[in-house]
């Protein structure tokens, strides 16, 4: 299995509009410290699955006919917007999995073009597809969301975008099946109060420790947490790391 980041910042990632901080000053200056919004390409099997589409011009990174299906955790626009040019394009039909939430996003339902969006993620109710195993895992956001774990001969890579916090029966399930590479939310740097909608990178760390995966990957990064890492480069334990876009992980 390999995955590459597309996107990893968050709906504030780098550079903002208008602030006149380091981080968005370095990513206006260098393209290389830009951060788009959170998306993905996992390549396994000889598949190529999408996972969130908030990358922006999602049709220059994937050409027509690359993409065997698509995996979405919510209907957030930052997670989603990529589809909106692609939906009108021609081509064999690509199935999107997705949370059963009705209200979408904007006429995405209405007007699906070439996704097909019955497939609708339970939690706990394992998807095959092809030859891999996915589960979707609820995840407490502000929309009904969806994490999901994509099994492949005995390797396991789990996305958690975005989570508040892990439910508990969550967490055990990820216990009990271990990950190889778990990618996590992480919004803000260490917070006195838990944010509700995403993680900080002390809830991040905390669940790091509780499930235990061989790898962690935060992304989902603000500009904000962007400056944290600049001021403290050496922070993360080891096992952990950020991610940025265009970056591969194989397992």
């Amino acid at each position: 299995m390999k995955f590459t980041f597309l996107g990893t910042g968050s709906v504030k990632a780098a550079p903002v509009y208008g602030c006149e901080c380091s981080v968005c000053q370095r990513a206006m200056a260098n393209a290389d410290f830009r951060r788009h919004s959170a998306c993905g390409v996992l390549e396994v099997a000889g598949l190529q699955i999408l996972i969130d589409a908030g990358y922006q011009n999602l049709e220059q990174k994937c050409p027509p006919g690359s993409l065997d299906a698509i995996l979405l955790t919510h209907f957030h626009m930052d997670h989603v917007q990529g589809l909106f040019p692609i939906r009108w394009g021609t081509g064999k039909t690509i199935p999107v999995f997705s949370p059963d939430d009705p209200n979408g996003c904007d006429d995405l339902f209405k007007y699906p073009g070439i996704f097909d969006f019955s497939n609708k993620s339970q939690p706990f109710e394992a998807i095959e597809f092809k030859t891999i195993s996915i589960m979707p895992v609820p995840l407490v956001h502000s929309k009904l969301t969806m994490g999901y774990v994509i099994a492949f001969k005995g390797k396991r890579l789990a996305y958690l975008c975005d989570s508040g916090l892990l439910r508990r029966d969550v967490e055990q399930f990820l216990i009990d099946h271990p990950i190889d590479v778990m990618v996590l939310d992480c919004d803000q740097p260490p917070l006195e109060k838990a944010p509700r909608n995403h993680n900080d990178l002390t809830r991040a760390l905390d669940i790091f420790e509780a499930v235990q995966p061989k790898q962690l990957i935060l992304t989902h990064i603000s500009h904000n947490l962007d400056e944290y890492f600049f001021n403290y480069p050496d922070i993360l334990p080891e096992g952990v790391a950020i991610a940025y876009d265009n970056q591969s992980w194989e397992l």
